[in-house]
């Protein structure tokens, strides 16, 4: 691959504290009062919503002084709607901070939300759109503080400055940015990702490689974030497998933690055609985000593999697999995915070929293509969707 390296980026604010540790949501009511919180709103999920976990943190804040309030009316791929009733929530419960709770939906939305709640009026989320210097328009004293706590470990959005959020109108997924949207207070507890169902510690899992395997393959020049993102690979390989046999196992579940962390800061050095198809098939049907990078992730590596045979020789030398190259990396994600019981095909997921071209269209259009280590035409990422559903490796 060709790279500039006549300078790089750092690329990323990065937040304040980083709580890691069993036991470690006991010190959210603290680190709310130390962000100047008296009345946060906790945004989250339907599911989650209704567990003793929530129900225990909201009991803790309020006895330790916090009017803490809680909204989950977010959809698994979080909407424009669901962020602007968040607002709502936010404004008229006359809240002044954010716990971002759950997984990717629940702290993406919250994010937005706590970008968005206190700007002036009129000013639309859609254009804080991931475009030029879009996020100027926003007022950056105006985000209210966040606390983030993951209860899945893959998005990464904890440690993120954006938020996927799908244009119901415009059936397309939008990355909404800001370097404020950071969150300020980040806490890492494996014991609230320990009751995960193993369908979804494997695919949020397969999204923190995704994170990690683009940031890896992208033709821009970072060697920090090039490190951060084949040492999250390696948890990944080593720690993911446990997780998913044992949920109880929160050595795994702190490492899967840590490298879904890694994967989300190490892709500040770009993604790929993985994420590029992933957010419009997000988009069109409502699919899981994790998932679809799982599947779409072998696809995408043969079709780059004329050009990324060198980092992906040492990527297997790191992993220490057998005859490091591209076909033992692909041999190995296939592997993976089977120990995981992730789907091979995206027709597993009821997807077929009927809007094959707007995919493809859809794909190019979309930031992650611009990373890619090739630069792939509509009709290339249509013809890598095609594989996909038909199962053509």
């Amino acid at each position: 691959m060709n790279q500039d390296m006549s300078q790089f980026h750092m690329g990323w604010n990065y937040p304040a504290n980083i709580l890691t540790g069993v036991g470690r949501i006991r010190e959210l009511p603290a680190a709310c009062q130390a962000l100047g919180m008296k009345a946060p709103l906790l945004i989250t999920d339907p599911g989650l919503a209704i567990l003793p976990m929530v129900r225990d943190i909201v009991l803790a804040c309020h006895d330790s002084g916090l009017g803490i309030a809680v909204f989950s009316e977010i959809k698994g791929n979080p909407t424009g709607k669901n962020v602007l009733d968040g607002m709502a929530a936010f404004r008229d419960g006359g809240h002044d901070g954010v716990i971002a709770f759950g997984g990717g939906s629940g702290l993406d939305a919250a994010k937005a939300v706590a970008l968005m709640a206190n700007q002036r009026e009129g000013l639309s989320l859609w254009s804080l759109e991931d475009v030029g210097d879009n996020w100027k328009n926003a007022d950056a004293d105006a985000i209210a503080p966040i606390v983030a706590v993951p209860t899945t470990a893959g998005t990464g959005s904890e440690v993120g400055r954006a938020s996927v959020i799908t244009d119901e109108v415009e059936h397309v997924k939008r990355i909404i940015f800001h370097p404020g949207m950071v969150p300020a207070t980040v806490i890492l507890d494996p014991e609230l990702t320990a009751g995960l169902p193993p369908t979804l510690t494997a695919s949020t899992g397969m999204d923190a490689l995704s994170h990690c395997l683009e940031a890896w393959c992208s033709p821009l020049y970072h060697p920090m974030a090039e490190g951060i993102a084949v040492e999250g690979m390696r948890r990944v390989c080593h720690y993911l497998p446990r997780a998913y046999a044992d949920g109880s196992d929160l050595e795994a579940r702190m490492n899967m933690l840590v490298a879904s962390s890694m994967g989300a800061t190490a892709f500040q050095r770009g993604l790929g055609a993985m994420h590029a198809l992933a957010h419009p098939l997000g988009a069109l049907y409502d699919a899981h985000h994790g998932t679809l990078n799982a599947i779409l992730m072998p696809y995408v590596l043969r079709a780059n593999e004329r050009v990324i045979g060198e980092p992906m020789v040492r990527l297997g030398r790191y992993l220490d697999l057998r005859q490091p190259g591209t076909a033992a990396v692909i041999d190995w994600v296939l592997e993976l995915r089977e120990r995981l019981a992730i789907p091979h095909t995206l027709a597993e997921l009821k997807i077929d070929t009927q809007q094959a071209d707007k995919v493809g269209q859809m794909a190019v259009a979309d930031p992650s293509s611009g990373t890619n280590p090739i630069a792939f035409d509509a009709n290339q990422y249509r013809d890598i969707f095609v594989a996909a559903v038909e199962g053509r490796l």
